[in-house]
């Protein structure tokens, strides 16, 4: 309560912070300190464990507003940070369950050390900085106004998404995941509820609880942890060996879900899609108004060979062709023809060149 107090007394030189802190209700107040009390000792900077101190947040700089977001281990708070807005994760390790504590543990660990060391992509959220006190930890990033792609999507009717918006949303996740796996990142949890828009749309990736670099990552590295089925390639519910593939297969039904504003496999339990996915090889339905050009590439992205399915850069390439067509000819998806040799050489010198550019990078 001291700390709530010292922010509550501290804010009232700053009107914008003061009305931030005043919206908290009765309820979100106690169980917000009933979480943060957990994080600081009158209200000072965290010192963290050697190699942490990079990272962790000076909490007598930080506010806490209203709850927008919570999950089983997690609630996400709008806040305010050195006088920008953010928001903040707070994890909570559970007391019952040991094994379960340590994974919470390791998850954060790993989102945060991975967040740290990437480079600002205009596609990627921003990290800001974390806390680790047992058992509550927190990591804060940029807040993005427009919340998560999978609410707009939902407040649309059913594909009646504009081409135009499908096409620079889709760009926007595939620049961010062509990024992320040029850095040896496979994101792992990649679906529309993981994907956040700011004031201007632009979508960016988030949540990299159960990334992992690439060097890391494997059939053992997969097991323990929870991922979401309906977004999640068929190697991965198996808990075999998995690549960066993983990730386009999850594009694929992200794509699926820009064209049609639904979500996948709506009608099952999310054990029964993983079954669905893996055994039978079930897929979403594509309606039979979806442009060929799109339904083309989806069922390349979610191939159940890992192998069929394209590389991010060469994706990036596809969509850049698409809507430079698109911004010619608006009537360039229902005229679309697939020519295999054409479509070949069409694209690849943009193939090519992001290869070459990509090298190069690093």
């Amino acid at each position: 309560m001291n700390w709530f107090k010292q922010i509550n007394t501290s804010s009232n030189n700053n009107n914008g912070v003061s009305r931030a802190a005043r919206r908290l209700s009765l309820g979100e107040y106690k169980r917000a300190v009933s979480w943060s009390k957990y994080l600081v000792s009158s209200g000072g900077e965290i010192k963290g464990a050697e190699g942490e101190e990079e990272w962790s947040a000076d909490m007598s700089k930080l506010f806490i507003g209203q709850k927008f977001a919570s999950g089983r281990h997690s609630r996400i708070y709008r806040g305010i940070y050195k006088q920008r807005d953010v928001a903040i994760k707070m994890i909570s390790q559970p007391e019952e369950d040991e094994h379960l504590a340590s994974f919470v543990e390791k998850q954060f660990n790993s989102e945060v050390a991975l967040l740290f060391r990437l480079p600002h992509h205009p596609n990627i959220i921003m990290f800001v900085g974390a806390c680790k006190k047992p058992p509550v930890f927190c990591i804060i990033t940029e807040y993005l106004a427009g919340g998560s792609l999978k609410k707009y999507l939902h407040q649309h009717e059913p594909h009646s998404v504009p081409l135009d918006v499908v096409l620079k949303f889709s760009l926007d996740i595939a620049h961010g995941m062509l990024f992320l796996h040029s850095q040896g990142v496979l994101h792992r949890d990649l679906k529309s509820e993981n994907l956040l828009l700011d004031e201007d749309m632009c979508v960016k990736v988030a949540d990299f609880g159960i990334s992992c670099l690439e060097s890391q990552c494997g059939s053992g590295s997969g097991k323990g942890f929870t991922g979401t089925y309906r977004w999640m390639a068929p190697e991965m519910i198996n808990e075999e060996h998995h690549t960066k593939k993983v990730d386009v297969y999850s594009f694929g039904i992200v794509l699926w879900e820009l064209l049609t504003a639904l979500t996948p496999f709506q009608d099952m339990t999310p054990e029964q899609a993983a079954f669905a996915v893996s055994q039978k090889n079930a897929r979403p339905p594509l309606h039979p108004a979806c442009p060929i050009a799109f339904s083309n590439l989806i069922k390349r992205c979610w191939s159940s060979n890992p192998n069929k399915r394209p590389h991010f850069e060469e994706i990036v390439s596809i969509l850049e062709g698409y809507a430079d067509a698109f911004e010619e000819d608006p009537t360039f998806f229902s005229s679309y023809k697939p020519s295999r040799h054409q479509q070949f050489k069409r694209y690849i010198p943009r193939c090519i060149t992001a290869r070459q550019s990509a090298t190069f990078a690093s």
